[in-house]
């Protein structure tokens, strides 16, 4: 395989990566609004908008929440190291932001 083949198969796995740790997110908090919030009695209305920092995952009551953050974490730090020793271009790694 040649250097730049390599380089773009590289790109398209931290695309999928990158793709797949969004995800993960997106379900770790649905997992929580449904479980924890609803048992605290804690509703949104249409509209409402919820912050958090990402370390909440890590006191979740659910051991599967965890799990994924843990996975989710990993998972970031894997990626910044592929980025860090691959003398990628800004523009290469623009949809990592």
């Amino acid at each position: 395989m040649g250097k730049k083949k390599y380089k773009k198969q590289l790109l398209n796995t931290l695309k999928a990566l990158g793709k797949s740790e969004h995800l993960i997110l997106e379900n770790m908090t649905d997992l929580m609004l449904k479980g924890e919030l609803k048992k605290s009695k804690i509703e949104f209305k249409n509209g409402d908008t919820f912050s958090f920092k990402d370390n909440i995952f890590d006191y979740s009551e659910d051991k599967n929440i965890r799990k994924l953050a843990k996975l989710r974490r990993e998972m970031l730090i894997t990626m910044n190291k592929i980025v860090a020793k691959n003398e990628f271009k800004d523009k290469e790694i623009k949809f990592l932001s």
